[in-house]
């Protein structure tokens, strides 16, 4: 039987209606079960730390569990496609960092293509890196250190924790910005980079603060500006390496995302839930202990974050010719 125009449009509309309210209820019920928050590291570094620290605040305001699963291998990659592959319902999410921006041009071949596979929920955390130095060097300030690295081309070793990691990048984004030339030297994990700068065989580090301040505040280092845009709460009397490199800028960052076609219902409920616990003073001052900075915004912001990241780093990469070992 053929339905008449009218009668079919008005069955299709009802249809669309019973669809948005079934997605809305959905939403206003979700969390109905367990959710898994992604953490595409080993546990105990910063991004261990900063999905405990949200998956607790989560769990405790949306009266479900929301439990970490470490899925490390691969530059977070392995952890990353978990999530890319799981069904789109809000229950499995990824710990978003700035590795992910990096490895969009770092990896020639990805299994996924990490804009266009994962949908942004919300930032949670910038957390800047601290260029470090071993006493040795006679530079105190940035502007010394671009004269002394100048007068001494190609003999300053520059650690780092890895090809194409943060610290490198970091590194490399300096180089490129002021023109200096220095020697990488790359280390398997920040660990080892550490102890060798504080034993002198390597004379630069832009590592990451949290392991670096109390080897600052011991004078085995001497910090001479932090990565960020501006200072940090945590090194309140260490200026920027942007007051002298205006424009510079590498910041870790941490955020949360979700399978692509995740509903928008259930994204803006994580991202409201989000921002109020950062927002919260209590949790603020948790993660200016791990010297970061909460990161409020909307899933567009954080899109924007990530994009501008992306291109960020790609045009380093190139320009450093960096390739994976």
């Amino acid at each position: 039987m053929k339905l008449p125009r009218r009668t079919f449009l008005h069955l299709a509309a009802g249809a669309a209606a019973l669809s948005a309210v079934s997605r809305v209820a959905w939403a206003q019920a979700y969390p109905s079960r367990p959710v898994r928050l992604i953490v595409p590291a080993p546990a105990g570094g910063g991004y261990d730390l900063a999905a405990r620290l949200i998956s607790q605040v989560l769990s405790e305001r949306l009266g479900a569990p929301f439990i970490v699963d470490n899925r490390p291998g691969a530059g977070t990659n392995i952890g990353t496609e978990t999530v890319v592959r799981a069904p789109p319902d809000g229950y499995t999410l990824l710990l978003v960092a700035a590795a992910n921006a990096i490895n969009a041009t770092l990896y020639e071949k990805l299994n996924f293509n990490f804009i266009r596979d994962i949908a942004p929920v919300a930032s949670i955390v910038g957390v800047p890196n601290v260029m470090v130095v071993h006493p040795s060097v006679s530079a105190r300030t940035v502007p010394e250190f671009i004269a002394h690295a100048k007068a001494n081309a190609g003999k300053l070793n520059m650690a780092s924790a890895g090809n194409g990691t943060t610290p490198h990048l970091a590194g490399e984004l300096f180089k490129m910005m002021t023109g200096v030339d220095m020697v990488h030297v790359p280390y398997r994990g920040g660990g080892p980079a550490l102890t060798d700068l504080i034993g002198g065989q390597v004379q630069v580090y832009f590592g990451p603060m949290p392991p670096s301040i109390e080897h600052i505040r011991s004078g085995k280092l001497r910090a001479l500006g932090v990565t960020s845009a501006g200072r940090s709460q945590a090194l309140p009397d260490i200026p920027s390496v942007s007051d002298f490199v205006p424009g510079y800028e590498a910041s870790q960052w941490h955020g949360i995302g979700v399978p692509k076609n995740t509903p928008s219902e259930i994204i803006d409920k994580l991202n409201k839930e989000i921002n109020a616990s950062l927002v919260d003073l209590k949790k603020k001052a948790r993660l200016a202990d791990l010297g970061g900075t909460p990161l409020v915004g909307s899933p567009a912001d954080f899109s924007r974050l990530i994009a501008e990241d992306t291109e960020k780093w790609a045009k380093v990469i190139k320009f450093a010719g960096i390739k994976l070992e």
